[in-house]
Order: structure tokens, then C-alpha cells, then sequence
């Protein structure tokens, strides 16, 4: 399991950085070829050692753990890579799914790099293609973004920037920020079709699709949201081509008794623009 260095006429073995994708909730989901890379690794590197130390026992695993999370990745990525120089195999997992999928273990890979000891993917479990893969939506190209920022002017930024988006996007999200997420994703994308992944391969596994609106209601109906949520955003449909006026086409749908607010969704899903920005355009003063 290692590699081999030369160095002028002397010649010493290296240890390995194996990236190890661990399962999302089922734990019949991890690969024969983790478990064996697991047990016959001589540290494994992981976010929560509690946590990881559920799945070793579950699979009489009995190799050492230590701790890599966010707070202590510099000096532990140091002492790591002072352990593959000297020969030892190391084992990075996190606390659920595919190492550095918005999870620790950048600074450790890259440092390993630059020592040139070889890094060794696992692959496995990813809650961004399991979701994506049941979600429904366009799977041709998608987009995943990390986390929504939690504050909601840094949301609403980011949802602007990517109004325009040709690909599927991916996040993953809190539960007691999915309601405010989705209203966010009203105000700023219009009625974009959205869905929300809850549970995934756990026992109450759920997916809700709908406009952000609508998934919206359904859970702010529920007494409280619970699970860890991976939320999808379809791509911008093709704006509707046409030489007719935002306001002109607000008053055609009102003519024929649409209330203005609905008019504005409409124009807005339409044009692929957000309703804000249609009713900021009809607000400002026409030139003349």
C-alpha cells in the first residue's frame, strides 16, 4: 500500500493518504474496498472520533483513530505528513460521505502532494449525487455550491449571482435555515423549481419536490424540520423571446384579470428574472 521514492543512490518507502468515502446514513452503503483499506491502515484521520468509532466497531475495525477537523487542520496536517514520510499508512475520512465535499482534509491532501506521497481516492458515498440522482432534475451538468451563507443579504447575493445558471445547483442546508432559504429563493429566482433532499438512505428518507413556494409551505406546516438536507435548484429556463415591454406584458396579464402580483411572478418566471427585479424595473421612472 505505499509508495516507492529514490533519492540518488538511497531509496526508502513512503507512506499513503488514502481519501476514504465512508456511508451518508446506511451503513451497509460503504465499499468492501474502504473496509479493507479501514483495517489495514495504520491511523485513520477523522472529524469526530465518537462518530467514526460507530462505524470501525460496527465493522471490527481496530485501527487507531486521531482527530481532523476544521480546528485543528493546519498542526494535524504537519504531524500527518511526518507519519507518511516515515512509512505510515493514513486513512482520511469524514464525519459522513466523501472527504472535502465541504468537509475537512484540503490542507492535508495538498501538503501531501508537495511531499510527494501518494493520495489514493476511495470513492463512495456522496449526499450531492445521491440527491441529484433521485432529484428529478437535469443531471447533464450540475453545480454544487457548498453551503448557503447563513445570513440572509449573503444568500440573497449569492441566489442573484447564479439567477442566470445553465446547470443544476447544489447545496447543502441546515434545517432550521431550509424555510428562510426557500423564501430567499422566491424573492430572488422566482417560482424556480426546487427540491429537497432530507435523510438521505436513512429510514425517513424524503424527497420533496415542487416550486420553493410550495415546498416551502409543506414544511413550515410540519411542528419542526429535522435531518440533514441537500437542496437542489433547477437550472434557468430559456428566457422567452420577445420585442414586448416588461410593463406592457404586467398590463396584458392584468387586462385579462391576473392581480398585479401574479402578473409579476408570471412576467418574471417568464423572462427568467426574479420578481423583485421586475418590480424594481416597473417602478423607476420612465425616461422621456
Amino acid at each position: 500500500m505505499r509508495g516507492f521514492i529514490s533519492a540518488n543512490v538511497s531509496s526508502y518507502y513512503l507512506g499513503t493518504l488514502f481519501i476514504v468515502a465512508t456511508p451518508i446514513g446506511n451503513l451497509e452503503d460503504i465499499t468492501f474496498r474502504a473496509v479493507r483499506t479501514l483495517k489495514e491502515s495504520h491511523l485513520i484521520a477523522c472529524e469526530d472520533t465518537r462518530q467514526t468509532r460507530k462505524l470501525l466497531d460496527h465493522f471490527g475495525i481496530a485501527t487507531p483513530l486521531v482527530s481532523y477537523h476544521d480546528h485543528n487542520e493546519a498542526p494535524r496536517a504537519a504531524e500527518l505528513v511526518e507519519k507518511m514520510l516515515a512509512g505510515s499508512d493514513v486513512a482520511l475520512v469524514s464525519d459522513a460521505g466523501t472527504p472535502l465535499v465541504s468537509d475537512p482534509g484540503y490542507r492535508i491532501v495538498t501538503a501531501a502532494v508537495e511531499a510527494r506521497i501518494p493520495v489514493v481516492p476511495i470513492p463512495g458515498p456522496s449526499a450531492v449525487l445521491t440527491a441529484l440522482s433521485a432529484s428529478g432534475l437535469p443531471t447533464d451538468e450540475f453545480r454544487f455550491a457548498g453551503f448557503l451563507p447563513a445570513k440572509s443579504g449573503q444568500r440573497k447575493k449569492l441566489l442573484q449571482d447564479l439567477r442566470d445558471e445553465t446547470a443544476t445547483v447544489i447545496f447543502y442546508e441546515a434545517p432550521h435555515r431550509i424555510l428562510e432559504a426557500l423564501e430567499d429563493i422566491e424573492t430572488e429566482l422566482g417560482a424556480r423549481q426546487v427540491v429537497v433532499a432530507r435523510e438521505l438512505t436513512k429510514l425517513h428518507e424524503e424527497f420533496l419536490r415542487g416550486t420553493s413556494s410550495e415546498i416551502r409551505a409543506q414544511l413550515a406546516a410540519r411542528p419542526a424540520v429535522k435531518g440533514e438536507i441537500t437542496l437542489l435548484i433547477a437550472k434557468a429556463s430559456e428566457p422567452i423571446a420577445t420585442d414586448q415591454s416588461i410593463e406592457d406584458a404586467v398590463k396584458e396579464l392584468e387586462q385579462q384579470g391576473v392581480s398585479r402580483m401574479d402578473a409579476i411572478k408570471q412576467v418574471a418566471k417568464s423572462r427568467g428574472m426574479g420578481k423583485r427585479e421586475v418590480y424594481k424595473l416597473l417602478s423607476e421612472p420612465r425616461q422621456q
